[in-house]
């Protein structure tokens, strides 16, 4: 995994964070898990139980998140963390009087009480993280706690189903969480400070006006919120899945209790990697281009899960020792467990950008309130998710069918959403592409502002100059480009997607090149990153032409700090114009070895277009 992953975890700003939340999930985890395994293999009525208990767990969040997330904002987040977590010492010791009392009643009790626990810690945990780790680190840091989260529920799950099977299994239990809400409490200690981000805030104790209000605050910023909405659906998803295992195991596969905790940690085995393989593949930045990519692997997996589901099991209840001794001899069993690490993977993969997003872009002041409104969606859903799976099972007792439909439901809503935001989309498709066609070399890109108002400068080598900047920019920038190319009837409409602003030369067409000024202007006050190639044309030499003063401009318009960037190894690409027209031959290089380098960032008072060109003349080297 990146370095970035492994620093981390020796961190202090960090350590006792990532133990506490960890310890919080696996105590979680063991008691959802032995509970549901119970409801499974000794109760009536297994398959509603099932999923009440899930609402149950759930149904805290979208009661208390946006009062918690009230709290986060207003007080200091590791004092309100310790607080938390002595409140879960008190849950667990009501978890074993349920358990000594028998009382499936109280024992689902104690699920409420925990989701109310939960729904308070949320806000705080993700709050915290951009407090205690830099902009470059979000991806990393978020990664960690994600694939920890899973690694804590691989855990419960792999104990649960031994601990339900023991003699004195209540008692075993109800020690087990009490000790580790003990530690969980006990590493809280170590968190360091961490400011409240409004101390003047006034609370609001209506739950239901806050909620909306919350809500409100989250759906202010379109990306924001379109991102908490493919979070909610990611965790629907989920909550399916994990739900439905344990009767999966029993009625679809014919295994025991062991055999659910294989499904589960084949599952969360998969969202753990695909969580730490994002800073891995992003380059730790926030790469919107694997949030689609998530999405179509959960959808090709998710499907064939229902063909694996379908077809022939031994019949027999089996452990999960007899599970891992079909592999081979019943290529159905080894399907659906490479179909569950791989949803998982594909999980992690389209999650963990999501969240980082929502950290990034979210304003400071409100970042824990807008949490919260994402743990009440998440609520929503979550709950919705169960109604419908007990409504489905009134029609069907097909497991394997309702896989079936929620994959399908997930093509439909991942369409959705990225024609809302196709820019999700297009850095996939454009990271794919120039990853294809090339061998990538990046030099401190990192150099690029990850936030804020700034631009970029380049040189002008070929027709896929943004692209290649746009499929290593660390954030999404905004392209100022020819008129003509930008009316192409063939992809204009791309242009338009990308918020591409065309630009004419003054003497061709005045009002273009005032109207492409002013859209530079609105987006460094919106603090986007705009990218300019201050050439203005091509090179058909292979040299730099000079840079014009419409970089000057810009600047003296809006003082903005300029990154300059420079490509190298692009003259003679299909895409240049060395020989000729470009793409006017058939192409022979293939996977060929590029490079891109980001200088200093230069202050906006002492920017000039010939200071501008020196950096990325020295930058670019001997391109040729």
């Amino acid at each position: 995994m990146a370095n970035s992953n492994i620093s981390l975890l020796k961190e202090k700003r960090f350590l006792p964070f990532f133990i506490t939340q960890f310890l919080g999930a696996f105590n979680d985890n063991i008691y959802k898990n032995t509970l549901l395994i119970i409801i499974a293999f000794q109760l009536a009525n297994a398959n509603t139980l099932t999923n009440l208990a899930a609402a149950l767990f759930i149904f805290p969040f979208f009661l208390f998140s946006a009062f918690a997330g009230q709290l986060a904002d207003k007080y200091e987040k590791s004092a309100l963390m310790r607080k938390i977590k002595a409140f879960e010492i008190f849950v667990m010791c009501f978890a074993a009087c349920a358990f000594y009392f028998d009382n499936t009643q109280y024992l689902l009790g104690v699920l409420f009480l925990m989701g109310t626990q939960s729904s308070f810690f949320g806000p705080v945990k993700f709050a915290i993280i951009p407090q205690h780790l830099k902009e470059h680190e979000l991806v990393a840091g978020n990664g960690i706690v994600e694939g920890g989260t899973f690694i804590a529920i691989l855990l419960g799950t792999i104990i649960a189903g031994p601990l339900v099977q023991l003699e004195n299994s209540t008692k075993v239990i109800s020690v087990i969480v009490i000790v580790l809400a003990i530690l969980g409490w006990f590493s809280s200690q170590f968190i360091p400070e961490a400011k409240a981000s409004d101390k003047d805030l006034k609370l609001n104790y209506n739950l239901f006006t806050q909620t909306w209000r919350t809500l409100k605050i989250a759906s202010e910023q379109r990306v924001v919120f379109l991102s908490i909405l493919g979070i909610s659906w990611f965790w629907a998803l989920g909550a399916v899945y994990l739900t439905q295992f344990p009767s999966y195991a029993k009625n679809v596969i014919g295994g025991d209790e062991s055999v659910v905790s294989v499904l589960l940690a084949m599952f969360t085995i998969g969202i753990s990697i695909g969580s730490l393989l994002c800073s891995k593949l992003s380059a730790d930045r926030v790469e919107l281009g694997l949030v689609p990519f998530g999405s179509i692997g959960m959808c090709a997996f998710g499907i064939d899960l229902f063909f694996a589901g379908s077809a022939t099991f031994t019949g027999e209840l089996q452990s999960a020792g007899d599970f891992f001794a079909n592999l081979l001899a019943n290529g159905s069993y080894l399907r659906v467990m490479i179909d569950l690490i791989l949803i998982g993977v594909f999980a992690g993969l389209y999650v963990v950008p999501l969240q980082a997003i929502i950290q990034q872009q979210s304003n400071p002041r409100y970042r824990s309130r807008i949490i919260a409104g994402n743990n009440i969606l998440n609520s929503l859903f979550m709950v919705s998710s169960a109604l419908f799976s007990i409504l489905f099972f009134q029609f069907s007792d097909s497991i394997p069918h309702l896989f079936l439909c929620i994959a399908l439901l997930n093509i439909v809503a991942a369409a959705y959403i990225y024609s809302l935001v196709p820019l999700f989309l297009i850095r996939f498709i454009v990271w794919m592409l120039i990853n294809t066609m090339y061998r990538i070399k990046e030099k401190n890109i990192g150099n690029i502002p990850h936030s804020g108002a700034a631009v970029v400068v380049c040189n002008h080598v070929s027709f896929v100059d943004p692209l290649i900047i746009a499929a290593c920019s660390p954030r999404p920038a905004r392209f100022i480009m020819d008129h003509n190319i930008f009316k192409n009837p063939f992809l204009s409409w791309f242009f338009k997607t990308i918020d591409a602003i065309p630009i004419a030369p003054k003497h061709v067409d005045a009002a273009i090149y005032y109207a492409a000024f002013d859209a530079i202007s609105d987006a460094l006050d919106n603090n986007q990153l705009v990218c300019i190639f201050p050439e203005g044309k091509i090179t058909y030499s292979g040299e730099m032409n000079e840079f014009k003063d419409g970089i000057v401009k810009i600047i003296q318009r809006n003082p903005v700090p300029v990154t300059p960037l420079a490509l190298k190894g692009l003259w003679g690409s299909f895409f240049s114009r060395k020989d000729g027209q470009a793409m006017s031959s058939l192409p022979v290089r293939f996977f060929s070895k590029i490079g891109i380098v980001a200088g200093d960032t230069v202050a906006a008072e002492d920017v000039t277009a010939s200071l501008l060109f020196e950096r990325v003349q020295t930058l670019r080297g001997d391109a040729l």
